[in-house]
């Protein structure tokens, strides 16, 4: 006899052993690319995998599970792969702490994350999974920067970086708290390091235009258009004669030239020190500039905020009235945006003004409103049309908007500034000094200079170190006889790169290398990449709308510039998942003690129960929080349709509906097609998990109204209700389906409504009374407000409450209640 109790450890056992031994989720290359069946590349970003995952990594996996078994159910070839981001700065902490080795973390990690994925039953093509951290998958990654250094994208310069003079290393932005180091508590110090960059701003236009052409969300485009932040203006040259350097500034308001009355520039200028040594000033130069690390970007450049700087002790020429204005640095100039230097045009900019004032600078104002009139206090911002330039030279009396013109055709003509296009974007920097990471495939030759390592050699190896702590340089400076290698040119003496790549690097590709994880021979066979690019559907946190999406879309760009690919984006559909809360309705941390650990979770109610609730406790792209009660509701719902399965286990074919079916079945066989169409609709585009999971609970539920309906008519509804939850809650489901039918739901086509039975005579009307159920009645589909509204109050159970109380007024929605509501 069956089990009479729902037992989720049982049947979900079973499933996932066959789904290991079967390799179902497998797809092979060569399979997919001589069906001719349309295909369908679903990926969620891939985790770092540090610890064990919680239910909060659960909702971003059942969210692409559910799309992977949808598609593949509409005769779609899928593809689900599976992979972890595994360099990082958290694994090198830990070993600096514990003094374990990063890989042995990592790699315990990777397990944990591998067993509970299989345990939720996460349907994973595991043939194509990587890590990487694993030579096989950074062998390609070192091959693509060499790509780059050959086509001129990858290069050196100085740039600033913040230094902890106690620990001797460079920080990440997220290790400086109030301006001090997050490990010793030394203050921090800016220091000019030459780094590796890729030349992404070579790619502004496109990033930008690409846009247009990808189905995202228009709130991760407009973050990204932002963060590109194009800007159309001049370049201005002003040159500091003393020093016999020339320092360019970029700026939309050319007609205010005549206005700037001082120079600043950001304290991460390289140039900043340099300026400021043998004058006076240099000591409190040092000390601002360290100070201002203390600040995140966005405090500084706000425009409330008080004014501070300090004098360089040099001045530069004002090209157009050949005056010496004096330098400064100041923080509320950023080197994020145009040159990381202005002009300072303190009658036409707010921010300057507050600077002008505080220092008692000359404010000169050189636009003027149609009326000749300025505000007073304050600096005129306005820029309309009938502005006109007074105080300006040869070009006082034109409007705002030619003497733009004539002012930069000027420059251009005198050789002093140009007309240019400048970006917020800026260039990528992309080492780290940290050993876990990938290594940057290039030696230094006194002789040759900077020579990449040839292809063949690849991948250079992270050496096996003792000690991961900084001390002045890259922990891979340590390994002596790995740093000191032969030169490839003149097989002289030369020395390995030793600083790693920020981990971007690894995550702007793997998509490309899941569509060939086993060739050894290249990154991807082109053919290989061409079919499945690009992703048909992108699963991930709003939080990587900017960095890691924008990285990867330059990669992609560059590989096809390289005609290492046809597309031009890698990502065609976007959805973006709203974080899981904790209980508490704060993000789930380890600190807070807030974090839902899968094991007891599972135990108790199941994975199925665990998957659906995350998808079911609303939008899937909006902020949710973990509530015991919740997932208990899912659990009676699923423990309801297996018993249903049981009871209608009898051998034939449920997915037969019925011919001609009359009475409660009819009702019946119309319920499970509005369930059918429902859920569709609610699976098409818009991924609204949480009402397609409803509709399923609301069949279900009527499925239990009619026990004592034709079998037929309830076997077809049951087997419709699991068909429908087999992209939530797949191991129930293809128990229930595999009872009704004998065959297994994945392999079975997605159900088509009857669009017949869509349309009923008559339909169940929801009589309420303040808002609770009073009565349900049959009325006639179609039927108007003042009929419906009539109905409801002629029922037994409305009038019984309306007894002795004034009707306020009465809501009607057609075809589904009415609500009367009383004093």
């Amino acid at each position: 006899m069956a089990e009479r109790r729902y037992d989720p450890s049982t049947i979900e056992a079973k499933w996932q052993d066959l789904w290991r031994r079967e390799g179902t989720w497998e797809v092979s290359n060569e399979e997919a690319m001589r069906t001719g069946r349309e295909k369908s590349y679903v990926v969620e970003m891939l985790p770092y995998p540090s610890g064990a995952p919680h239910v909060g990594h659960m909702k971003n996996y059942a969210v692409g599970d559910a799309i992977a078994h949808f598609h593949r159910r509409l005769g779609q070839v899928v593809v689900h792969p599976m992979g972890y981001d595994a360099f990082g700065l958290p694994a090198e902490n830990n070993a600096i702490k514990t003094g374990v080795h990063p890989r042995e973390a990592t790699d315990e990690s990777i397990a944990a994350y591998r067993y509970w994925f299989h345990r939720w039953g996460i349907s994973i093509d595991w043939s194509r999974e990587f890590a990487t951290h694993e030579p096989r998958y950074y062998r390609w990654t070192q091959w693509i920067f060499l790509r780059m250094l050959e086509q001129g994208l990858a290069y050196r310069k100085e740039a600033a970086v913040k230094w902890c003079p106690n620990d001797q290393t460079v920080l990440a932005n997220e290790q400086v708290i109030d301006g001090c180091c997050e490990r010793c508590g030394a203050e921090v110090e800016l220091r000019q390091l030459e780094q590796w960059f890729f030349r992404i701003t070579d790619y502004a236009d496109r990033l930008l235009d690409g846009l247009d052409g990808i189905s995202w969300p228009e709130n991760v485009k407009t973050m990204q258009r932002n963060w590109i932040g194009r800007s159309e203006g001049a370049e201005v040259v002003f040159p500091c004669e003393e020093l016999g350097i020339d320092y360019p500034v970029f700026t939309t308001r050319p007609d205010t030239l005549f206005g700037a009355t001082f120079f600043v520039m950001a304290p991460e200028h390289p140039d900043v020190f340099k300026l400021a040594q043998g004058t006076d000033h240099e000591d409190a130069v040092h000390q601002y500039v360290n100070r201002s690390l203390t600040e995140s970007l966005e405090d500084r450049g706000s425009a409330d905020k008080p004014k501070t700087g300090v004098a360089l002790g040099r001045t530069v020429t004002n090209p157009v009235t050949g005056e010496q204005i004096p330098m400064y640095v100041a923080d509320y100039v950023l080197m994020e945006y145009g040159t990381g230097a202005i002009m300072g045009v303190p009658a036409h900019d707010q921010r300057d003004y507050d600077f002008a004032v505080e220092f008692d600078l000359p404010i000169r104002q050189v636009v003027a409103p149609a009326d000749g009139e300025a505000p007073e206090g304050v600096a005129f911002v306005a820029h309309t049309d009938d502005e006109g330039l007074i105080n300006s030279g040869e070009f006082s009396g034109m409007s705002a908007v030619d003497g733009q013109q004539a002012i930069v055709a000027w420059l251009d003509r005198e050789g002093k500034g140009q007309p240019s296009v400048s970006y917020k974007l800026r260039d990528w920097l992309l080492s780290r000094q940290r050993y876990w990471g990938c290594p940057i495939p290039v030696v230094y030759c006194d002789g040759c200079g900077i020579v990449p390592v040839p292809d063949e050699d690849l991948p250079v190896k992270l050496p096996e170190i003792d000690d991961y702590q900084p001390r002045g340089q890259s922990p891979l400076a340590t390994a002596k006889d790995w740093v000191n290698t032969k030169c490839p040119k003149c097989s002289g003496p030369a020395r390995r790169e030793t600083d790693t790549m920020d981990t971007f690097v690894d995550s702007s590709w793997y998509f490309l290398r899941y569509c060939d994880p086993h060739n050894d021979r290249q990154a991807w066979a082109p053919a290989v990449a061409n079919y499945w690019m690009p992703v048909d559907q992108y699963i991930g946190g709003i939080e990587h709308a900017i960095l890691h999406l924008m990285y990867a879309r330059f990669f992609v760009k560059a590989l096809a510039d390289m005609g290492l690919l046809d597309v031009q984006e890698p990502f065609s559909d976007l959805f973006t998942i709203g974080m899981l809360l904790g209980p508490d309705g704060n993000k789930m941390s380890s600190s807070k003690g807030n974090v839902i650990p899968p094991t007891p979770i599972i135990e108790r109610f199941g994975a199925d129960a665990a998957r659906a609730y995350v998808l079911f406790m609303g939008p899937p792209d909006q902020e949710s929080a973990w509530a015991d009660t919740g997932i208990e509701g899912v659990h009676r719902f699923l423990t309801r349709l297996w018993r249903l399965g049981v009871e209608l286990a009898d051998g034939g074919d449920g997915t037969l509906q019925p011919a001609k079916p009359q009475g409660d079945e009819l009702t019946l066989v119309r319920k499970a097609n509005w369930a059918i169409n429902k859920v569709t609709g609610d699976m098409t585009g818009r991924f609204a998990f949480n009402t397609a999971i409803a509709a399923a609970m609301e069949l279900v539920k009527e499925i239990y109204r009619y026990p004592d309906a034709d079998p037929a008519a309830r076997k077809f509804a049951t087997t419709t209700a699991a068909s429908l939850m087999s992209p939530f809650a797949p191991h129930l489901s293809a128990e229930v389906y595999e009872q009704l039918t004998g065959r297994r739901v994945w392999e079975d086509p997605w159900p088509d409504a009857d669009l017949d039975m869509l349309v009923a005579d008559t339909f169940e009307l929801v009589c309420q009374v303040n808002g609770k159920v009073r009565d349900r009645i049959s009325a006639p589909t179609g039927a108007s407000r003042e009929q419906l509204e009539q109905l409801c109050l002629d029922t037994r159970g409305v009038k019984a409450h309306l007894d002795g109380h004034e009707v306020a007024k009465v809501i009607v929605i057609p075809d589904k209640l009415v609500n009367v509501v009383v004093r």
